[in-house]
């Protein structure tokens, strides 16, 4: 990864396949997947390692790849039928299928409950499903990836909230760079531009357009019972991306700090490298214990994932919480001593802040968390 990672975010390209393909051999994809639906099942601190070593050569071009399988994966094993997880699990364990999560809308961002993006009943060819129609924002992978996991309220009623929604596996042609468009035969059509950003180039974020488009009844989660509880779903899979976001979080800084060690070695001013000077010295110092802080906290929630996931979720929001804010001080402080080189692409620290700036917003943006995750649950014991 790493050798491509500065041509990735340059270029603004979309993720490799061989990336891909290795990955899932590798069975990165299936990492929480029990063995009897073709994962690996090695637990989510194997999770957050995998996650962090990947996030250590590109944040957008590998380690965020494995999070948007992972997210559709807890909720097809938290309220999937069986005949969902036989179908869907081996195919995303092995990088067969890869997703793209469909939550945000362009007016709707962490009030999740007042999603407008609505889903109905209807025949197409004969065949019992839903039609979808509405925007949606923010879909990172959504040109690549072969289903959407899309959030949408099949309860006209807004008055119902998070009850009226419910989610569906809605599948796609994969399409290559910025625009795609995906037309059916019986008039539906889905449509995605890519939306240009500073970092956390390779995967893409789209804001996709759903007319008419139709997706098969099979393809709600949970089947009938699970009309009207994707909400529930959703977020029960934003916990683990909270979780994996902590685990990218480390990666990155780690990669800062290793940048900005080999920069101030090699850097002489007044006469002597900078790694002499005591400023120099301390800030590496808080570099590296802060990094050291966000790792404690990361695997501890990871090892508390195991044993339970609901349980475990505020403690995974507080990792997210301080590991990024974190990622974005050392990948900062890094650029300083790097001084003017700092804001040069041609050194790798400059990538490296850009993409820090987006950890703090995705997967449950800080003041939200703060508030409504990790206030609450103080409160709450």
């Amino acid at each position: 990864v790493l050798p491509q990672a500065e041509h990735i975010h340059r270029r603004d390209e979309l993720v490799p396949e061989e990336f891909i393909t290795k990955m899932g051999e590798l069975g990165f994809f299936g990492l929480s997947v029990p063995e009897e639906y073709g994962g690996v099942e090695m637990g989510n601190l194997a999770m957050i390692l995998t996650t962090e070593e990947l996030s250590r050569a590109s944040l957008a071009a590998a380690g965020s790849l494995i999070t948007r399988p992972e997210i559709l994966t807890k909720a097809l094993l938290g309220g999937g039928t069986e005949e969902q997880k036989a179908h869907w699990l081996p195919k995303l364990a092995s990088g067969e299928i890869m997703v793209g999560v469909s939550v945000t809308e362009p007016d709707i961002g962490s009030d999740v409950a007042s999603v407008k993006c609505r889903a109905e009943r209807a025949t197409v060819d004969g065949e019992d499903g839903w039609v979808i129609n509405g925007p949606k924002s923010w879909c990172t992978f959504a040109g690549r990836a072969n289903v959407l996991a899309l959030l949408a309220r099949t309860d006209p009623d807004p008055s119902k909230g998070a009850r009226g929604l419910s989610l569906f596996i809605v599948p796609k042609d994969p399409f290559e760079g910025h625009e795609f468009t995906c037309e059916q035969p019986g008039g539906g059509k889905l449509s995605g531009k890519a939306d240009a950003t500073p970092g956390y180039r390779g995967m893409h974020s789209y804001t996709l357009q759903l007319e008419n488009y139709f997706v098969p009844g099979a393809n709600l989660v949970g089947g009938a019972e699970g009309e009207g509880r994707g909400f529930y779903l959703q977020m029960a899979g934003f916990a683990a991306g909270r979780l994996q976001t902590g685990g990218r979080a480390c990666g990155l800084a780690q990669a800062a700090l290793e940048e900005t060690v080999k920069y101030v070695v090699d850097r002489t001013q007044f006469g002597q490298p900078i790694a002499d000077f005591q400023l120099t010295q301390y800030t590496l110092g808080r570099m590296a214990a802060l990094l050291a802080a966000s790792r404690a906290i990361t695997y501890s929630a990871a090892e508390a994932f195991d044993e339970d996931e609901r349980a475990a979720a505020p403690l995974a929001a507080q990792a997210k919480l301080l590991s990024c804010d974190v990622a974005v001080e050392v990948c900062q402080s890094g650029q300083l001593m790097h001084g003017g080189w700092g804001y040069a692409e041609e050194y790798p620290i400059s990538r490296y802040v850009v993409d820090a700036l987006v950890l703090p917003i995705f997967e449950g943006v800080k003041p939200v968390l703060e508030l409504k995750v990790v206030g609450r649950a103080v409160l709450g014991s």
